[in-house]
């Protein structure tokens, strides 16, 4: 049984993985500012153009369908004209696997960075992801996924989020933002943890409460989750480079000198 189901799963994912002849996407930064503004430890968002990212975009009512680690220039090249291996990501079809920038070039991204971040942590969680490349993607999340791409009565918002919790829990397997949740967690770094206020028995604390931290279960994140964490800023490379908007060539600004004669 389990081999049908790999069997039937791996073509799930090729079916799931085509892309969407309707999406048009336009890149709104460039893959050299992309380079130059992220840093290990990011995480790159991504909007999806596939069958499969329909269905997390509805689900999570988000404009994210995926996510990437980027963890930097540490992995050996296998040629030096190569570009270097900078994103680790969990693939639908080929599982948890290093890719280069120019993979996302041309698609909408984003990038959310953890605040406060030690240097050791941050090795920490790139060393997580790295250490699982070649792990499989959880296909018992694909049989979820593909049951909200059939035609069915909306979902209602309360349920969607747990929707997306159906993953086999099987440690050995991956799915996008999982993986780079549990990174997170090996460091006991938050993302959007559960806080209970609960009264306090420090009389120097003047509120009478404290609020106490519970990190959800991994299977519960999902990309538009690092977006809207207050604990991850949004970098726009554009801004953080240095931004003139006086230096910007529009199409109906006249060049001096062309001034049509009267």
């Amino acid at each position: 049984m389990g081999q049908v189901t790999e069997i039937v799963g791996r073509g799930l994912a090729h079916f799931l993985t085509k892309p969407v002849r309707q999406s048009v996407q336009v890149a709104t930064i460039s893959q050299e500012k992309l380079a130059a503004t992220l840093q290990p430890g990011d995480v790159l968002l991504v909007e999806g153009d596939t069958r499969v990212s329909v269905a997390i975009k509805y689900l999570t009512q988000s404009t994210w369908s995926h996510a990437a680690l980027y963890i930097g220039n540490v992995l050996p090249h296998s040629a030096p004209w190569q570009l270097p291996q900078v994103l680790i990501e969990a693939d639908l079809k080929e599982g948890v696997r290093a890719i280069t920038l120019a993979h996302y070039a041309q698609m909408h991204t984003r990038i959310c960075r953890p605040v406060g971040l030690n240097d050791e942590d941050r090795k920490r969680v790139v060393d997580f992801v790295i250490a699982r490349i070649g792990q499989h993607y959880d296909l018992k999340h694909i049989f979820d996924l593909l049951r909200y791409l059939l035609p069915t009565m909306p979902v209602p918002t309360r349920f969607r989020r747990r929707m997306l919790a159906l993953g086999s829990g099987d440690p050995t397997r991956a799915i996008c933002s999982t993986l780079i949740a549990q990174a997170f967690e090996s460091v006991r770094y938050p993302i959007l943890p559960e806080i209970q206020r609960t009264w306090s028995d420090d009389p120097r604390n003047t509120d009478c409460y404290a609020d106490i931290y519970h990190i959800r279960h991994y299977s519960l994140y999902t990309p538009r989750d690092f977006d809207i964490s207050p604990y991850f800023d949004i970098i726009k490379p554009v801004i953080e480079n240095g931004f003139d908007y006086r230096s910007l060539a529009w199409s109906d600004k006249k060049k001096p000198g062309c001034e049509p004669a009267e």
